[in-house]
């Protein structure tokens, strides 16, 4: 198999690379495990010791599960691999704590992580508002989890598609006729389909099939384009080398098995 980049976006650290030579089962076993098997930081356990926002207890605690958390894999085990059994110890949580009185927007900057290293993606994350003599006090329990137990602990959105080959022809009769059927982004300044253009897999859908006259899409087999586009937690390119890690070990447990 060959592995090669094609796009990466810096503010948003997505990244596009195609996968060559290889099989589907193992293309949407590699999506499977980025979605599902990455370890990332969330926050698993809300103890509150005074609300008097407008949110139930519950409802707040389910929002700051959802706030991405930044992951150090290096310094955290999962519960079930660390020396402790789960039992909870600093090698596999780390605690948050949050104090605001309004009348105040509380942020998930507000949350005052014990670990410098884990903390909100994204500061301004809105949990809940406060009006005057309100207060929201509690201790969050961040831990390391997978995408396969809750979607919170799931890394980014991973998808992929075969890859296009696109052949784009210059038909003034043809385009006159279906020209109105294609998306306008897709058409230069001199009025005529422009091949780069047609850049995304929601225009290539929308080109295919209309006149292969003029816009003809072919998908080459065994050939993959894989879309990373990561929440924060772990950057794109540590998602990818993590899962193919996991997938390893996995693939290695199954022949060990076998074996015996």
């Amino acid at each position: 198999m060959e592995v090669q980049l094609m796009e990466k976006e810096k503010e948003t650290d997505r990244i596009n690379f195609v996968l060559k030579d290889a099989t589907p089962a193992f293309a949407n076993a590699l999506r499977r495990v980025m979605l599902t098997e990455v370890p990332v930081m969330a926050i698993d356990e809300v103890e509150i010791y005074r609300n008097g926002s407008i949110l139930y207890d519950e409802l707040v605690a389910h929002r700051l599960g959802l706030v991405p958390l930044t992951t150090d894999l290096k310094s955290y085990n999962l519960p079930e691999k660390c020396k402790c059994e789960g039992k909870g110890c600093a090698r596999c949580q780390v605690k948050m704590v949050l104090k605001v009185k309004g009348p105040a927007m509380v942020y998930a900057s507000d949350l005052k992580s014990k670990d410098p290293a884990v903390k909100p993606v994204f500061p301004k994350i809105p949990i809940v508002k406060l009006l005057k003599n309100q207060s929201l006090e509690l201790e969050a329990t961040a831990v390391l989890g997978t995408g396969k137990k809750h979607t919170k602990w799931s890394p980014g959105h991973i998808y992929y598609t075969y890859l296009p080959k696109i052949a784009v022809h210059d038909n003034s009769e043809k385009l006159a006729k279906f020209g109105d059927k294609y998306p306008p982004q897709i058409f230069g300044k001199d009025g005529k389909i422009d091949r780069s253009l047609i850049s995304t897999p929601a225009l290539i859908d929308a080109c295919d099939g209309i006149c292969d006259d003029l816009v003809k899409v072919e998908y080459i087999p065994n050939t993959f384009v894989f879309y990373v586009e990561p929440w924060g937690q772990l950057p794109s390119k540590k998602i990818v080398q993590q899962a193919a890690k996991v997938l390893q070990e996995e693939l290695d447990e199954v022949s060990e098995a076998l074996k015996q």
